[in-house]
């Protein structure tokens, strides 16, 4: 055991379950980053882990942080540097990334460049900057390790297989809280509707992303980097139940999946401790009371987003940052009530197809792209 760990986005979701398992597996916790928004639940967690550096990227939060852990010996910095200095912490083995969104490419970035193993859990990292990032690792030496449970489902059951064996890819879908909804019936849907989500407990973004299959997409893009496949090579499969998380496809015919409750301790366990095995202390899996598992198609002409993402990832370039930028916009307004829950997927298709394809591309194209796809999310959101 005695690993020592970093955890981006400490007070979100994943964050707050990853220090479940670091204090389950008694990890030491060396640093620590957060956006801000909670900083009384960022202040518990500093002082019962006692990390040595911590960030927070809102810099007035920062100096109010500062003044209430004064009694600490913890280091306090701001920013997005800071969360970047947080991620490349020396002290580290790996660096768990659970912030939400494209703010989280470049603390990634930073902790490759610090030849720190990554477990992560934020997949825009790979959406936006998925061949820059994979390079990345390569040239270093380092692991990335999925957290996302469709992602660590695939990599577990890729576990012996030989690259030649596998045929594709079975993504599994929730389906979300409108799951066989029309278009019609959408079209009034409210933030707090698309908030139930019918399995899983996330955070705001993310419910919205699933109920929206923008997730989905996300996650095919994300596979596509981490598994070295093709879009085409991936079966997204509607399973209402969230008990499979995902499946590889053999050349012979076999199918492998992995099963579980939908609960996050697992895979993220999994990726601190790979590839070892603990005992996890959540609720076993009974099939005899599932009783039955369903898999339907996914429904891509109601739920577009879906298709979006993966003709970007198709097309490549700066394709998927885009998409990913005007989502993270559009997420935001319909969360603010200034648009529409389809107004979403319209807005993310159409800022996608405004950006033209860039084959080479660096880190800078990728946050240009990203911006350019909210302005142009934001212009029409106005005239609407």
């Amino acid at each position: 055991m005695g690993k020592t760990i970093t955890v981006l986005g400490c007070t979100g979701s994943i964050g707050v379950q990853s220090l479940d398992v670091a204090r389950r597996l008694n990890y030491k916790v060396a640093a620590m980053a957060a956006g801000g928004a909670n900083l009384s639940l960022f202040e518990q967690q500093i002082r019962e882990f006692k990390p040595e550096i911590v960030a927070v990227f809102d810099k007035k939060a920062a100096d109010d942080l500062k003044v209430a852990i004064a009694d600490t010996p913890t280091t306090v910095v701001s920013g997005n540097e800071g969360v970047c200095e947080v991620a490349g912490f020396y002290k580290s083995d790996v660096v768990l990334n659970s912030i939400v969104g494209i703010a989280g490419l470049l603390p990634t970035l930073s902790a490759i460049e610090a030849n720190k193993n990554i477990a992560l859990a934020n997949k825009e990292t790979l959406v936006t900057g998925g061949s820059i990032v994979m390079n990345a690792a390569r040239k270093h030496g380092v692991t990335i390790y999925p957290v996302d449970s469709e992602h660590s489902a695939i990599f577990q059951c890729l576990q012996g297989v030989p690259d030649h064996a596998v045929k594709g890819i079975i993504l599994t879908a929730s389906g979300g809280p409108f799951f066989n909804f029309k278009r019609s019936e959408l079209k009034n849907v409210t933030p707090a509707q698309a908030l139930k989500h019918p399995n899983w407990s996330m955070g705001r973004k993310i419910t919205i992303d699933s109920a929206t299959l923008m997730n989905k997409g996300l996650e095919v893009i994300e596979a596509v980097h981490l598994f070295g496949v093709s879009a085409a090579d991936i079966d997204v499969v509607v399973h209402r139940q969230s008990i499979i998380h995902s499946a590889v496809e053999l050349v012979d015919g076999g199918i492998i999946a992995q099963l579980g409750l939908p609960d996050m301790h697992l895979p993220i366990q999994y990726a601190l401790t790979y590839p070892n095995r603990f005992k996890c202390e959540e609720k076993r899996l009974s099939l005899t009371e599932i009783g039955k598992l369903t898999f339907e198609k996914p429904d891509i002409k109601t739920f577009v987003c879906l298709k979006t993402c993966i003709d970007a990832i198709t097309r490549g370039g700066l394709k998927p940052a885009a998409a990913n930028g005007a989502n993270e916009a559009a997420v935001a307004l319909f969360l603010d009530g200034k648009i529409g829950f389809l107004d979403i997927g319209e807005l993310v298709a159409q800022a996608t197809e405004n950006q033209k394809v860039c084959e080479g591309h660096s880190v800078d194209d990728i946050l240009a792209a990203d911006l350019s796809a909210r302005e142009f999310v934001y212009s029409k959101a106005k005239l609407n």
